[in-house]
């Protein structure tokens, strides 16, 4: 099984940006983590500040995993192009953010991407990545009984 982690703008700057918020560790050595714990699943990472690149891995997701884990990050809240690509394509993606995005600033409460995705994750800092693998892994057990 194959899935693919997509991190959005400003994504690239864990571990250094606003640290009470993100935390001190950086994506990379968490992802590095996350290969070590689901070493049963083939984990491919992307991450891009542009809205254009993050359409284009989305749709080439659809024939090559079996899944997405998206951070869409600040384009959670303004993106109808991501939206309207995760709606295109025939794999789940599950939503995740770090922080809680409830409990920040009222533009965050809305997702544009929410309606189109298996399900959201946030407030539990880098483990949402981990709980969102464990939610498409139990959508594909579920699949296969």
């Amino acid at each position: 099984m194959k899935l693919l982690i997509i991190n959005g703008p400003n994504l690239n700057l864990l571990g250094k940006r606003e640290p009470t918020i993100y935390g001190n560790q950086n994506f990379i050595q968490y992802y590095e983590q996350l290969k070590t714990d689901f070493k049963n699943i083939e984990l491919d990472y992307f991450q891009s500040n542009h809205e254009g690149e993050l359409i284009d891995k989305i749709h080439d997701a659809d024939v090559k995993y079996a899944g997405i884990v998206l951070n869409a990050a600040a384009y959670t809240h303004t993106s109808v192009a991501i939206a309207d690509a995760i709606s295109a394509v025939n794999i789940p993606v599950v939503e995740v953010h770090i922080s809680n995005i409830f409990k920040r600033e009222e533009f965050r409460h809305v997702s544009r991407i929410a309606p189109f995705c298996k399900g959201s994750i946030s407030g539990f800092g880098l483990d949402s990545y981990r709980l969102g693998i464990l939610s498409l892994l139990t959508e594909r057990e579920e699949i296969q009984t």
